[in-house]
């Protein structure tokens, strides 16, 4: 699981590194030619779209195909929408992106639901497991910008997009070979009875009936010229789709879902992290927008009189969360043999307020880029920003996926999975839209809104932690 992961997240983190300076390039240099603002609605659009799959994409591994299968044949359509995007074209380009969207969403949580199977929910390793199982992931995230980044920033934009389809085939290969150490976690159990087998046959085509009329609908009012569906139209759309799915899907889940009093409590608890991840993760993920494009136009990219591609910033943090995750996995276990482990909210709190204060840090050098558009910055400057922000996210991220399967009732673990990917869809979105004001608003002051945010929630955080707790009952 740890190889699989590694490689999807490659394909991923490849394309995340060239796509926001593939898109703002010039025409004549292969790239779109895109605005920034436009580039950043069309990166939020499609990470925040990576991540908001999850959410079905841990539904039908639930009732149709286990997660074993959904990580497979997921992957396979990962690597046919990187293929698409090696391809000229704008409508290969859009295709590839929704390819790549809809895979990951079948791939992304159920591989993490895999990880959780392999631990008792009371099991002290469990939090470590999750940490080693993230540095997979930062593993991947590590080595993409490298090799993909370099050869589509310096070679072509496209054969970089390939490079990370292959990266997606030759993880396809390792997870079947490795299939037979899994043992019986993450197969399908259909249901025990026809009558629950002719519920989740009318359920999917209910999903698939309401998923083509969401297309369907649209497009037809935008021929009739009822609309027009632009680039902010979809952005503004999708606003409202963010703020309508959390609360119709938990409204659902505490009004009909059958669950009882401590299993609503916890859903709650699941609610509130929810909210705060998704907070996080607008802040974090503006490492693919806005401080790809700082460290294009405004930091000098040199270490030891050596240049290198903008892409390789986004190694950055993955150099960190290897050097660190081995630090934190053995902290947790260590000030929980002591009985000194910080709880889980206030783990979320010490996430939100390290993000909020590298993004305060970057208000300095961006003071002086204002003074002097011109000037470029060195490196330490982002080197400090991401120490600071792997910090927060090694506080949050894989304790939050650790939190998720064991708060979850057990008939939904994987759609709770999806839900907190929905949560970095969310922000993901913003962030991709934060990344669009770049040439709107001063830099300084956009980074002091941004750490401003980060640091009231995470004092929200802090506040509600007693609360938050007795809503996880005997749930650590």
């Amino acid at each position: 699981l740890f190889f699989t992961e590694m490689w999807e997240r490659f394909s991923y983190y490849g394309g995340r590194a060239l796509l926001i300076l593939y898109m703002t390039d010039q025409l004549v240099n292969g790239g779109l030619g895109f605005t920034v603002a436009d580039a950043g609605a069309i990166y939020g659009l499609y990470t925040a779209s990576v991540y908001l799959t999850n959410l079905p994409g841990g539904w039908i591994s639930d009732k149709f195909l286990g997660a074993r299968n959904a990580v497979f044949y997921g992957g396979i359509i990962i690597a046919l929408g990187n293929v698409l995007l090696a391809f000229p074209g704008i409508g290969f380009f859009y295709g590839g992106l929704a390819l790549i969207a809809v895979g990951t969403g079948l791939l992304k949580p159920n591989v993490s639901t895999m990880v959780g199977s392999l631990y008792d929910k009371t099991d002290n390793r469990r939090d470590a497991g999750f940490s080693i199982f993230y540095m997979g992931i930062n593993l991947g995230a590590f080595l993409a910008p490298l090799i993909a980044g370099y050869i589509g920033e310096t070679i072509n934009w496209r054969y970089g997009f390939l490079a990370v389809a292959v990266g997606m085939c030759i993880g396809l290969v390792q997870y079947k070979m490795g299939d037979k150490h899994l043992g019986t976690v993450g197969h399908f159990i259909p249901p025990s009875t026809a009558e629950e087998a002719a519920k989740q046959r009318k359920s999917l085509f209910v999903a698939m009936l309401f998923l083509a009329a969401s297309f369907a609908i649209p497009y037809i009012l935008h021929l009739t010229g009822s609309i027009q569906i632009t680039i902010d139209w979809i952005k503004t759309a999708m606003t409202y789709v963010f703020i309508a799915i959390p609360i119709v899907y938990f409204g659902f889940l505490f009004l009909r879902g059958g669950f009882t009093t401590d299993e609503k409590k916890r859903l709650a608890a699941i609610f509130v992290f929810f909210v705060a991840a998704a907070l996080f993760w607008g802040s974090f993920e503006q490492a693919g927008s806005t401080l790809t494009l700082f460290a294009d136009r405004h930091t000098n990219n040199q270490i030891f009189g050596l240049t290198f591609p903008t892409t390789w910033w986004q190694s950055v943090n993955s150099i960190w969360i290897i050097s660190l995750a081995p630090v934190f996995a053995a902290l947790w276990l260590f000030l929980n043999k002591k009985n000194l482990e910080p709880s889980t909210p206030v783990k979320f709190g010490l996430g939100l307020l390290f993000v909020g204060l590298s993004f305060l840090l970057l208000v300095v050098p961006a003071n002086a880029i204002v003074s002097a558009p011109d000037v470029k910055v060195g490196v330490i400057w982002l080197l400090t920003v991401y120490f600071l922000q792997t910090v927060g996210e090694l506080c949050l991220s894989p304790v939050g996926l650790s939190t998720m399967t064991k708060l979850a009732p057990e008939r939904v673990v994987g759609q709770m999975m999806g839900v907190w990917f929905l949560g970095a869809a969310v922000g993901n979105f913003i962030g991709g839209n934060v990344g669009g004001l770049f040439e709107t608003y001063p830099l300084n002051s956009l980074f002091l809104a941004v750490a401003g945010t980060s640091i009231a929630v995470a004092v929200v955080m802090f506040a509600l932690v007693p609360w938050v707790k007795k809503l996880m009952g005997d749930i650590k």
